[in-house]
């Protein structure tokens, strides 16, 4: 995780003294680098414009390869690669950018050279708790002349790509953009530290500079969000303002659901490079925000008309990632149950497990994956909005909200009359889930009463989960048990079948009194 400020200064700029500030103990002496940089992106600079950036750097203490794809305010998550090939993207870091490439070829868009001089401050122990770096920045847009290359690079062109990787071709190359620029990149150091730097900075003549990279400086201009960011923008904004105090014009149905399909299609991709690196309970979250799509196109569908393929794509996804999902959620039940007394079954899990995982992560590279991608942009970008979206958010939610509860009451009260009430209880958790998102939709708009509905639908949800985990631990106990070849094993394994079993008839008889517990929509 890198967390750093980043500063615009003037040529005659001077660093300020940096000793005094909260828990530096020291100033290091300053170091100089000469940075050389190539910065990778697709001809129309996708990954430019959701803030990532991709490059090959020489020079330094960590030359190679630098993936960085936002992670909040401030900060970023950073990725590396060794250097490898000028111009081969190492597949690995290709491969996490993929849900915005799509396909698309990844080349240079920019070169920066950087003359960057370095002071890191110490703390008692000797950690470094900042490094202050003053770059002075040298940087051209090769688009065009990557292009050209690729012409006359063809047989009887005259295009090279030098040793180092930079674009040489008969073109007279872009003109060159120099500025200067202090980033602080916080180590061990507090957040208060951050904030003691840069008001020495600024004091010394330097502000907060307007772009969060030297790329977005460089290619400003170029850099244009598409559709579908500047539709999820709009409906974000156009639901804060009509909330937040009330004034204005008031909000339409429309715009309600459209803000928070927009939250989930960025949760999508914001999880997708994390879920393709297996980490923690990032496969949980996509699968549930692609749950939240499917649901509100359901609960939702006089608001916003779709056709069935794409609910079909949604559910291809879900069920992707469930696999994973699911066994994922059974290895950390039965570890924390056996407390590191496992088995060879508990190995066979594992590699359940991994084989999943790698059919999930080819999964995502399918075209039918990028397709479902631009389907989901499409429709946020220009959503087929039905005639109840033009209706107040406030009049109407009420009414929809209220529909998706009373679908999960008759659910429920078919598992007394059901003639197999697994299959009932199975489709009552489902559609628990449908009433809390259909609800949690509505929220910026109905409020507390409508957090009190999703509180509710959540409840009986997770009473539901409880028991079909129960159920699924226990049909892959028994699975095992068929296949288990040591006494040990045996019994370890008919012990968790019997644990699964009371907790899953315990989860079973708390349904009735979760259920009466809970009051309904009330708007």
């Amino acid at each position: 995780m890198e967390i750093e400020h980043k500063y615009d200064a003037a040529a005659e700029f001077g660093l300020p003294e940096l000793e005094g500030l909260p828990g530096v103990a020291s100033v290091g002496e300053p170091v100089v680098h000469e940075l050389h940089a190539s910065y990778f992106d697709t001809a129309d600079l996708r990954l430019a414009a959701h803030g990532i950036t991709l490059r090959r750097r020489r020079g330094g203490t960590d030359a190679g390869w630098h993936l960085k794809m936002p992670a909040g305010p401030d900060s970023k998550h950073e990725l590396r690669a060794p250097l490898g090939r000028p111009r081969v993207v190492p597949p690995r870091l290709a491969a996490l950018v993929a849900a915005y490439t799509r396909g698309a070829e990844l080349h240079p868009v920019a070169t920066l050279d950087t003359e960057r001089t370095v002071v890191r401050l110490f703390g008692a122990e000797g950690g470094v708790l900042a490094e202050v770096a003053d770059d002075l920045v040298t940087g051209r847009d090769v688009r065009e002349a990557v292009a050209a290359e690729a012409i006359t690079a063809a047989p009887g062109g005259n295009g090279v790509v030098t040793a180092a990787g930079a674009v040489a071709v008969a073109e007279e190359p872009a003109p060159a953009v120099r500025w200067r620029e202090v980033e602080v990149e916080l180590g061990e150091g507090s957040p208060e530290l951050l904030k003691s730097v840069g008001k020495r900075l600024r004091k010394a003549g330097a502000s907060r500079a307007k772009s969060s990279s030297k790329l977005g400086r460089l290619l400003n201009g170029a850099i244009v969000p598409s559709e579908a960011a500047g539709a999820r923008t709009a409906a974000k904004g156009r639901i804060v303002a009509a909330t937040s105090n009330g004034k204005g014009p008031a909000v339409t149905t429309g715009e309600t659901v459209m803000a928070y399909l927009a939250a989930q299609v960025d949760a999508v991709l914001e999880y997708d490079p994390k879920a393709r690196l297996g980490e923690d309970d990032a496969v949980h979250r996509m699968r549930v925000a692609v749950r939240r799509v499917r649901s509100t196109l359901r609960s939702y569908r006089t608001v916003i008309q779709v056709e069935g393929g794409l609910a079909d794509e949604l559910r291809w996804l879900a069920a992707a990632l469930g696999e994973v999902r699911d066994l994922e959620v059974l290895r950390m039940r039965f570890e924390e149950r056996l407390q590191g007394a496992a088995g060879a079954w508990m190995d066979d899990l594992a590699r359940q497990e991994r084989a999943a995982y790698r059919r999930l992560n080819a999964s995502l590279k399918e075209p039918r994956y990028f397709a479902l991608l631009d389907a989901l942009e499409g429709l946020v970008a220009e959503p087929p909005l039905g005639d109840a979206a033009e209706r107040k958010a406030r009049k109407e939610l009420p009414v929809l909200v209220t529909r998706a509860w009373d679908r999960l009451g008759k659910a429920y009260a078919s598992i007394a009359v059901a003639e197999d009430p697994d299959i009932a209880r199975h489709d009552t958790r489902k559609a628990a889930k449908r009433a809390r998102y259909a609800a949690e939709l509505a929220v910026p708009v109905l409020g507390v009463a409508a957090k009190r509905v999703a509180k509710d639908a959540k409840r009986i949800q997770e009473v539901l989960g409880d028991y079909q985990d129960g159920v699924i631990a226990m049909e892959h106990l028994q699975a095992a048990g068929t296949r288990a070849r040591a006494v040990s094993d045996a019994f370890a394994l008919g012990v968790l079948f019997g644990t699964e079993r009371c907790e899953a008839e315990a989860a079973r008889e708390r349904l009735a009194v979760t259920w009466s517990q809970t009051l309904g929509p009330s708007f």
